[in-house]
């Protein structure tokens, strides 16, 4: 009997030995976490629009803020090198402008100019520290000139991070700072000034991290917004992403066939009549015209 008092005794503090040790753990990573998050609102990469006007924009390594590009200005000093991807909405080229690399996107299909304006219409919208810099556009021919990342999208951070110059940022720290980011990007599409807005481009992993660029800090930022929905208030409607059935690890609750099995899906069951799909978006503000 004394044996198993002595012993109970023994594991009480055993017990709070562990349970100290947890919530002092929970505090570090606390700290730790807080840490990241005032060193990156302290970065020149996290400054909105590079403390720049409205309309305004600087990329890395420019003095100072310039204004938006305007269709002359497209046309006559942004100098396409090379193509460096293509998909359903656009075509996007390596480009020049003033000795800085730029990103220069062109409308792949007319089926598709309504995605594109959108688009356009969300990077206007919510140009901030967690979206790729506006350069400029042009709306009558259809082309859009953002920054230019060079590690391009987070789909290929792997990739990157096996060449020899990127291993040392190959760390848990580095890891946990682009999850955190990609957090604030999401709070900033969905309390940000367009209003709430669902990322309609995310059901699976790879189409996920197609829509956002690594910067040369190894930061992230959101390029892809053409599938940008915005949210009813309470209790209105809901939004659905297309007129297909959505599959994927990523798809949002609301956006599932609500009936499972049981019934082949239909779109005109399917909850929601706000919609967004490439092609045609009901959602689509056009982009305000320069003065």
């Amino acid at each position: 009997m004394a044996w198993n008092k002595s012993a109970t005794s023994r594991g009480v503090p055993v017990v709070l030995v562990c349970l100290a040790a947890l919530l002092l753990g929970n505090v570090v990573i606390y700290l730790y976490l807080d840490s990241l998050q005032e060193r990156g609102h302290g970065h020149p990469h996290l400054s909105p629009h590079g403390d720049c006007r409205p309309r305004h924009f600087r990329m890395a390594n420019m003095k100072n803020c310039s204004p938006w590009l305007e269709c002359t200005q497209v046309r006559a000093e942004v100098r396409k090198l090379k193509m460096i991807g293509q998909g359903a909405v656009k075509q996007v080229f390596l480009s020049e402008w003033k000795g800085y690399k730029v990103a220069l996107s062109k409308l792949s299909s007319p089926d598709y100019r309504e995605d594109f304006l959108h688009g356009v219409s969300m990077l206007q919208a919510l140009q901030g520290p967690h979206v790729t810099v506006l350069v400029g556009w042009c709306q009558e021919d259809h082309t859009l000139v953002t920054e230019y990342h060079p590690l391009g999208p987070l789909l290929s951070l792997e990739a990157v991070l096996n060449q020899d110059r990127h291993r040392v940022r190959d760390t848990w720290q580095t890891r946990l700072r682009l999850a955190l980011d990609y957090v604030s990007i999401l709070h900033h599409l969905h309390t940000g000034p367009a209003g709430t807005r669902v990322m309609c481009d995310s059901s699976d992993l790879e189409k996920t991290t197609s829509q956002f660029l690594l910067t040369s800090d190894f930061r992230l930022v959101v390029n892809d917004l053409d599938a940008l929905p915005e949210v009813g208030a309470p209790g209105g409607p809901l939004v659905k992403c297309g007129h297909r059935e959505l599959t994927g690890d990523f798809v949002a609750p609301e956006q599932l066939w609500p009936h499972g099995k049981t019934r082949p899906f239909s779109d005109e069951l399917m909850p929601g009549s706000t919609r967004s799909v490439k092609g045609e978006n009901p959602t689509f503000a056009p982009p305000q015209k320069m003065s």
